[in-house]
C-alpha cells in the first residue's frame, strides 16, 4: 500500500467489489450524487456499474482498479487498462461531498503513473459524454485533448444507464504521457 497525498492506494480485490459499485453509484446517479459535482443524474437514471463489470475488470493482466482510501474509507476508484500501446482510463469517482478538493486530481495522476511505468504507455486515452462540458473542461486543463472522435452511447443496454434525452454520445480524449 502506498500513500498519495495523504490517500493510501491500493489495487481493489474481489472483497472490494461491492464498495466499488457503491461508490461508482453514489458519484453518478441519483440525489446522493448531487452533492459532488460529476453528477449525470440529469442525463441518466439506472445503474453506472454493476458487480459483474467491476468483477471483470480485476485482476487481468494489464487491467487495474485502484482504490483510494483515508483513514481506512473508500474516498475514490479509478480503472486503468493496457491497450494497444496506450493506457484506457475509466470508471473514475470520487465520493461527492469530497469532489473539488484535490482527491480526483490526485487519482488521476496515479493512473498516469501506472500506465505510464507499469506499461510504458505513451498516451492515455478515456471517453467522456459530450453533455458533460464542465468534465470535459476539467479534463483539458490537466492536458488532455478533444479528438473529435465520437462513439454512440449504448441505448437500450440498461447495464450502461437508463438515458433520459436521445443525443448521448462520448467523445475520446488522449493526453501524451
Amino acid at each position: 500500500m502506498e500513500t498519495t497525498k495523504q490517500l493510501h492506494v491500493r489495487s481493489a480485490t474481489a472483497a472490494d467489489v461491492p464498495a466499488v459499485v457503491a461508490l461508482v453509484e453514489s458519484a453518478y446517479r441519483g440525489e446522493s450524487s448531487r452533492a459532488g459535482w460529476t453528477t449525470e443524474a440529469d442525463l441518466l437514471d439506472g445503474q453506472r456499474t454493476d458487480a459483474d463489470a467491476v468483477t471483470g475488470m480485476l485482476g487481468g493482466d494489464g487491467s487495474r482498479v485502484l482504490l483510494f482510501e483515508r483513514d481506512g474509507a473508500l474516498v475514490a476508484c479509478c480503472h486503468v487498462q493496457r491497450r494497444e500501446g496506450y493506457g484506457y482510463f475509466g470508471m473514475f469517482s470520487v465520493r461527492p461531498e469530497l469532489q473539488g478538493g484535490g482527491v480526483g486530481r490526485a487519482v488521476l495522476e496515479r493512473a498516469e503513473q501506472t500506465a505510464r511505468q507499469e506499461w510504458s504507455a505513451t498516451e492515455m486515452h478515456m471517453t467522456v459524454l459530450v453533455q458533460r462540458a464542465e468534465l470535459l473542461a476539467w479534463y483539458e486543463r490537466r492536458g488532455y485533448r478533444r479528438t473529435g472522435r465520437h462513439y454512440p452511447f449504448p441505448y437500450g443496454d440498461p447495464r450502461f444507464g437508463l438515458p433520459k434525452r436521445d443525443d448521448l454520445e462520448f467523445e475520446l480524449l488522449v493526453k501524451e504521457l
